[in-house]
């Protein structure tokens, strides 16, 4: 476990966030750190708030109050272009690919706000296929046609394609078979480990995300209510029996 960064290591910082769906309040005083080339979970139950963390940090939702900081700057009004383009990309519950073009498509289409030549396009594509060799087998087949692991595959390759500086994974494991999700979070891992990637993690999966995670939040009901190192938390009594069946 490597000990926390500076502040001018800070990738991600939500100071005191408060997020309202009309009139309804749905985080509340939500603060949490991402030191840079780190793994970061979000834990908590269905309905805690954990997507509104992830839609509020790439600015599909904007807070009532506090800040959003991405490497030292406010982006807490930024419109989600202009974050794509900061480095912050959001791979979203349910995988959301474009099912009616195909693959590489789909892949160009997660490099289109870069504007990049079409060489460096061709050289993010052979980094996504050789990280996911099997979407490179399909890479005329639509996108719709590919089973869920596939699916989650392109939707993370397609983000990987902007060449992001954080990446975030809205519950990356739902409902895929248990040895699928094995293998996604290995990817995740390697995504951290070997393109030094900062990643934040919402996951119902606890286990894993406390697993593969340097540091661990819980989320309920809008609010932070434990946060620590993730081997720390999976000691806990009242975490293991809250999250991990006992």
């Amino acid at each position: 476990m490597k000990d926390r960064a500076s502040d001018s290591q800070r990738t991600l910082v939500l100071e005191n966030i408060d997020v309202y769906y009309g009139e309804v309040q749905a985080l509340f005083n939500v603060s949490i750190e991402v030191d840079s080339e780190e793994i970061v979970s979000i834990i908590g139950s269905n309905g805690a708030g954990k997507t509104t963390t992830m839609r509020s940090i790439c600015g599909l939702h904007s807070p009532h109050n506090g800040k959003i900081l991405f490497d030292g700057e406010d982006i807490t009004r930024q419109r989600p272009h202009q974050i794509v383009k900061k480095g912050i990309i959001y791979v979203p519950e349910g995988r959301m690919v474009f099912p009616d073009i195909s693959v590489q498509d789909n892949l160009e289409m997660g490099a289109y706000s870069k504007k990049f030549s079409r060489k460096t396009l061709v050289e993010h594509l052979e980094e996504q296929y050789d990280l996911f060799p099997r979407l490179k087998e399909r890479r005329n087949q639509l996108a719709g046609s590919l089973s869920g692991g596939e699916q989650q595959m392109l939707a993370i390759a397609r983000g990987l394609m902007s060449d992001p500086k954080l990446i975030m994974f809205d519950e990356p494991s739902l409902g895929l078979a248990p040895v699928v999700v094995d293998d996604m979070f290995d990817i995740i891992l390697r995504i951290n480990k070997e393109r030094k990637v900062t990643v934040l993690l919402v996951e119902q999966n606890a286990f894993m995300a406390l697993t593969i995670s340097n540091r661990t939040y819980v989320l309920e009901n809008g609010a932070i209510t434990a946060s620590g190192k993730s081997a720390d938390l999976m000691e806990s009594d009242q975490i293991r029996k809250a999250y991990l069946g006992g």
